[in-house]
């Protein structure tokens, strides 16, 4: 069990982390489909390949504790500044509330001004207020609205 004196290390996901990284997504998303393990393979292996898209990964003692992806857009507008998305932000629930998902997210937030981007944005579900404190403490606003259209049979936690 981790103690307030526990130093997450923070890391980019490599090849051998997809396992982990589908544990961590089961605290993100408990009804998620089921993939085997080949497809998973060849799935996270795409998304970790992608041009710009980054895997963040805090660890404690060598064990995944939370994850963030951050995707970095190139864009035309805003003087071909390109923008960011975060996107499946999720602590490991026995983990959670020590700040190590406000860390992971604040690496995330850095390497995205490191590159130049002129926005960060990300989404989290209406109903999920203790989400968008954690968001509003790291210095997003809710500035935009969001809309999403998702494909019929991939379950949701947050229904509509």
């Amino acid at each position: 069990m981790a103690t307030a004196f526990d130093q997450l290390t923070l890391s980019l996901a490599g090849p051998e982390d997809g396992p982990a990284l589908q544990q961590l997504y089961r605290h993100l998303i408990a009804n998620d489909l089921e993939i085997d393990g080949a497809a998973a393979e060849a799935a996270y292996l795409r998304m970790i390949g992608h041009p710009g898209l980054s895997v963040f990964l805090g660890s404690l003692h060598g064990t995944p504790v939370t994850t963030c992806t951050l995707v970095i857009i190139p864009n035309l507008s805003r003087a071909a500044a390109p923008y960011a998305l975060i996107e499946n932000v999720v602590t490991d629930a026995a983990h959670r509330s020590r700040g190590y998902g406000a860390q992971l997210v604040q690496a995330a937030i850095a390497l995205a001004w490191k590159t130049g981007c002129y926005k960060i944005m990300l989404l989290s579900g209406n109903g999920n207020a203790a989400g968008h404190r954690f968001y509003e403490r790291l210095g997003f606003r809710t500035t935009k609205v969001g809309f999403e259209l998702r494909a019929e049979g991939v379950p949701s936690r947050h229904p509509g």
